[in-house]
């Protein structure tokens, strides 16, 4: 089975075990996903099935947005209500405080990764070393805050939406909104992805990989067969000739290729439609 689909994670399970449910469901044993959730979090998750696997570093993945909801005061090493040891009672912020805090995190942001990542140290995650009570510190990182927005203040809880990079830490950004409002604890009692780039949730309804892509469409004007049984092509039967990745319409299915230095090179073969 091919297919490209955006499904939903609910919160509690890691995402390799929703990927084995989305197997049974429509029987295929090659999957994959992009883009891991935690267990803590919950929402869009794009998964592949059969040759579609191999399309996820040509997606249209960026950037992506999560809502949020801040715990302010309480404390956690896993920046969230996994581990929560204390809980600091703290006076009220004015609303507008909040919001002035929120919009301050937009632009280029650097900070520390949460010690519990997928982040690797000498070959092992992050978080295996932070469970097993090791000691170690992450470089910072630098990700950008494209657009962030309070939904809602209930103290001590802060609900915010970020439309952020690739590669950003929400839980991080819980935990310096908490700092900049003075406060020394933070961490997240729910978070969210809505949205990964132009992916976003609509009842597993198969997606349109022509429509998915975010590399150019090229045009072969050479001998279709030499397309279906992934011969050699000439650069100077494409219409686009310069250096990069395109993407070539068969009708029932697509060829990715490369172009580099005049030549021309397949990435993907022939993915069926």
């Amino acid at each position: 089975m091919n297919r490209l689909f955006v499904a939903y994670k609910p919160t509690g399970v890691s995402s390799n075990f929703f990927l084995s449910k989305l197997k049974r469901k429509y029987k295929t044993k090659k999957a994959g996903f992009s883009g891991t959730l935690d267990p803590f979090a919950k929402g869009v998750l794009l998964i592949g099935m059969g040759s579609h696997t191999k399309l996820f570093r040509f997606l249209n993945k960026t950037p992506k947005s999560y809502r949020a909801t801040l715990w302010l005061g309480a404390k956690s090493d896993s920046l969230d209500t996994e581990l929560i040891e204390h809980i600091e009672i703290l006076k009220e912020f004015s609303e507008n405080k909040v919001l002035r805090v929120i919009k301050s995190l937009e632009g280029s942001l650097e900070y520390e990764p949460p010690i519990f990542s997928a982040k690797r140290i000498n070959g092992q995650r992050a978080y295996d070393l932070a469970r097993a009570g090791m000691e170690f510190s992450l470089n910072k990182i630098s990700s950008t805050i494209y657009k962030t927005e309070l939904i809602n203040y209930s103290h001590p809880f802060v609900t915010f939406e970020a439309t952020v990079s690739e590669g950003t830490y929400i839980r991080s950004l819980g935990l310096i909104i908490a700092k900049r409002l003075g406060v020394k604890f933070g961490s997240l009692s729910a978070l969210e992805r809505l949205s990964e780039g132009q992916f976003k949730y609509d009842e597993q309804r198969v997606l349109d990989i022509k429509k998915s892509l975010n590399i150019p469409e090229n045009f072969y004007h050479g001998d279709e067969d030499n397309l279906k049984y992934g011969r050699v092509l000439a650069l100077d039967e494409l219409e686009i000739k310069e250096d990069g990745h395109y993407w070539l319409d068969s009708g029932s299915f697509i060829s990715v290729i490369n172009i580099t230095n005049a030549e021309v090179n397949y990435e993907l073969g022939r993915i069926e439609c």
